[in-house]
């Protein structure tokens, strides 16, 4: 009996058939599996194809268009083919080569740099016009229609979109004529990074410029006296005088103007909106010290100036102008104190001159309906004579005293926080919060004018701009 041969030493099982792993493959494979096995000398070795050859045919095996077969270029992106990718010869796989191709050879090419969604370019043109600090401009045609004792119409309307036009077309002009300069210190900014052309920013200041003074001429002459000087110290302030010691007055100078174009518009006149146009004036001179140092940091004395004047300002806004207002309510008892006199006195010359003729009488009669006639005409003008500055707005109430000194104290609190961080810590940071800060403040300052013009209702609605500007600010700068 023969013994059992050891398990290590039976012989393996034979492997399938060639031929049935060769039915599994395709026709290019078997070609190729004959060309191995064929006998004979050597074949000489195929020519390899450059990489860029080879990338290109990887990229059509797997359905890429040529722009992602030449190598991902620069400006091109991958264009995917509708249908099944062709299987390339078997000679043009055996021209490339069995070398691994890399996956980033085939990855799709990256977008150009020239091509964006318009959600980014939405964005590029909210940050190059700074789109939270537009909710501070309506306010200033609204108080210099308050302070003009006109209530708001079509033509307040009108002031408020041409100042809209203006103040943009300010802040691209800023943005074109710092263009250099933020390409070093801010380099995210639009223009420097590419994302708005400069003649585009430059095109859009003369088209908002131009509009403003289109809507300004719509709103009469008086406006448009004032709306010309105000664009020609815009363009003065980015292209010649911004970095000159004469830029904060000239800053100063434009927001002036820009409220008094709201009372031009709405009264024909700007005279009773001279002292709201300097606390706005003097507000905006105090902030534009601050931000001529918002890149680098490192002033204490600028945040520190502007401390005292925001406090100063809003002790003049919680005050209000009571000395016209009293003069006007004291006009008309001196007028009544002076007819009742007048009539005592005649009453008096009557009982006594009681044997007088009837032509005296008579006589003495005409007399005293014409001082009575004086004393009406006292009256009246006085009781339509203008609260501050000739208009013919009634004395203020007590809500809006009440309103006008809450809206002091949200300004003061609003910028006097931000500007106290700065002084503790001058950094580049909270600079620009402080910059930004005095910017939102612009708004409680405007309404705190309309309560002391006596439209605080007015005052109460602009404010409501406040909330959306701040959120806005958190997505958008407004320096």
């Amino acid at each position: 009996m023969t013994a059992p041969t050891p398990a290590r030493h039976r012989p393996r099982a034979p492997h399938p058939a060639p031929r049935a792993w060769a039915d599994r493959l395709g026709t290019a494979a078997r070609a190729r599996l004959r060309s191995w096995a064929a006998p004979g000398p050597a074949a000489a070795p195929a020519p390899t194809a450059a990489p860029a050859e080879q990338v290109r045919v990887w990229a059509e095996l797997l359905g890429f268009g040529p722009a992602a077969a030449d190598g991902g270029g620069a400006g091109t992106a991958p264009v995917r083919r509708g249908g099944p990718a062709p299987v390339p010869a078997a000679a043009e796989i055996a021209a490339t080569g069995r070398g691994a191709v890399p996956a980033a050879a085939v990855r799709p090419a990256a977008a150009p740099a020239g091509h964006r969604s318009p959600t980014g370019r939405l964005r590029a043109w909210a940050e190059l016009l700074r789109l939270p600090a537009v909710f501070t401009v309506p306010g200033d045609a609204l108080a210099g229609a308050a302070a003009a004792g006109v209530r708001p119409g079509r033509r307040t309307g009108l002031a408020v979109a041409a100042s809209l036009c203006l103040y943009e077309a300010g802040m691209a002009l800023n943005d074109w004529a710092d263009r250099d300069e933020d390409a070093v210190a801010r380099p995210h900014r639009p223009l420097p990074s590419g994302r708005i052309r400069p003649g585009a920013a430059l095109a859009a200041a003369g088209a908002f410029t131009a509009a403003g003074l289109a809507l300004a001429a719509r709103a009469g002459r008086p406006a448009l006296a004032v709306a010309a000087p105000l664009a020609v110290t815009v363009w003065a302030y980015d292209t010649k005088l911004k970095h000159t010691p004469a830029g904060p007055a000239a800053m100063a100078a434009a927001r002036s103007l820009d409220l008094l174009l709201g009372a031009a518009a709405s009264a024909g006149t700007v005279r009773p909106a001279l002292r709201p146009a300097m606390l706005l004036g003097g507000h905006t001179y105090a902030v534009t010290q601050v931000s001529r140092r918002e890149a680098e940091g490192g002033s204490t004395a600028a945040p520190l100036a502007a401390l005292a004047a925001t406090t100063l300002l809003a002790a003049l806004l919680g005050r209000g102008p009571t000395a016209r207002r009293t003069s006007a309510a004291s006009g008309p008892a001196a007028a009544e104190s002076t007819a009742s006199e007048t009539a005592a006195s005649e009453t008096a010359a009557s009982e006594t001159a009681a044997s007088e003729t009837a032509a005296s009488e008579t006589a003495a009669t005409s007399s005293a309906g014409v001082s009575a006639g004086r004393s009406g005409a006292t009256v009246r003008p006085a009781v339509s004579a203008p609260e501050s500055g000739g208009t013919g707005r009634p004395a203020r109430s007590g809500a809006g005293d009440l309103v006008r000194v809450g809206m002091a104290a949200g300004y003061w609190r609003g910028f006097a926080k931000p500007l106290g961080h700065a002084v503790l810590n001058p950094s580049p940071v909270l600079t620009q919060r402080a910059v930004g800060g005095g910017i939102r403040a612009v708004i409680p300052l405007q309404a705190a004018l309309m309560a002391g013009s006596g439209a605080p209702l007015t005052g109460v609605a602009t404010v409501a701009l406040a909330p959306v500007a701040a959120r806005l600010a958190r997505k958008v700068s407004t320096t």
